[in-house]
């Protein structure tokens, strides 16, 4: 079985530009070439593959015959591969990152993530984006230890000395709990009626804030390192906690979960830093990045006390 000789590049290019124009000639006129240079690539392709691409005897203008139109997907996506190992490449002479290792507090809203990605996403279409989401100290961990270029994190995980930080934002925490947990059933809450019952706190999964506690006043309490988990379980009525109010306003619109009226306990904004380490600062990629996120957190509400 005979088997199909290799095509080069500049091959497919000419048997791209004759299918996208409709003609040799206007190919030759695209690519700058004579139409007799057009005519022989072509015919040394598909020499090369063993097959006709195109049918030039029953119409005036070559048409594309069964294998040249399966040929034409591998061709394009061949095209596509160089054009973008090519642009990859360019960005790296330019200075521009390879890959940029992005690590980002729980409590961000998915929406701002999801806007600020897209942009980024556009922007620089050759770099590669690692993503990782974790709550409290592991974010500042990630960028301390190398494997995260830059991060958005609480403000308790941007207080390290290593660290470079700038505001980023805030989210609104708000203590709720299942309509039939029985603080949500309670007229008007007593000061320390919190204490009372288990509180659904999260955990820190790196060893940066190991012993502390933060806006926790329950004397019962169930810890997770996962904030879905906590979610889940405070709509089972399992206990109270504080949550992002983004994350869990549709929750009170429906009524599966009641905000808390805690007098000594209310809440209060969370606030988002944008860090980085000072000996390892980000290149240009993840630099605009960082910005977008200082840019879009700008707005954020500061009415409540921070926590």
């Amino acid at each position: 079985m005979t088997e199909p000789g290799m095509p080069t590049f500049d091959q497919l290019a000419i048997f791209l530009a004759v299918v996208e124009t409709g003609g040799f000639a206007a190919a030759a006129r695209r690519l700058n070439r004579a139409t007799s240079v057009i005519s022989y690539g072509i015919a040394n392709l598909e020499a090369q593959l063993g097959v006709a691409l195109f049918d030039r005897e029953t119409t005036k203008r070559p048409q594309l015959t069964t294998a040249g139109r399966a040929v034409l997907a591998e061709a394009r996506t061949v095209s596509q591969g160089i054009d973008g190992l090519r642009a990859k490449v360019k960005g790296l002479l330019d200075g521009l990152e390879a890959e940029v290792h992005l690590a980002v507090d729980v409590m961000l809203s998915a929406n701002r993530l999801g806007n600020v990605l897209r942009a980024f996403s556009a922007r620089f279409p050759t770099v590669s984006l690692r993503l990782s989401v974790e709550g409290l100290g592991a974010v500042a961990e990630l960028v301390l230890d190398g494997r995260a270029v830059i991060g958005i994190a609480g403000p308790v995980a941007a207080e390290h000395p290593a660290i470079e930080r700038c505001v980023a934002g805030s989210v609104l925490l708000v203590p709720v709990a299942a309509p039939d947990h029985p603080l949500a059933q309670m007229k008007t809450l007593p000061s320390g009626a919190g204490r009372d019952y288990t509180q659904l706190v999260l955990t820190d999964r790196s060893p940066l804030t190991e012993g502390r506690d933060f806006s926790v006043i329950g004397l019962r309490t169930w810890r997770l390192a996962d904030l879905g988990a906590k979610h889940a379980l405070l709509r089972e009525g399992i206990g109270w906690g504080n949550m992002p109010l983004p994350l869990i306003q549709p929750d009170l619109v429906a009524g599966t979960l009641v905000r808390l009226a805690m007098p000594d306990h209310p809440g209060g904004n969370y606030r988002f830093y944008g860090i980085f380490r000072r000996a390892a600062p980000p290149g240009p990629a993840a630099s605009w990045l960082l910005q977008q996120f200082v840019e879009q957190g700008a707005g954020d509400g500061s009415s409540a006390a921070d926590l």
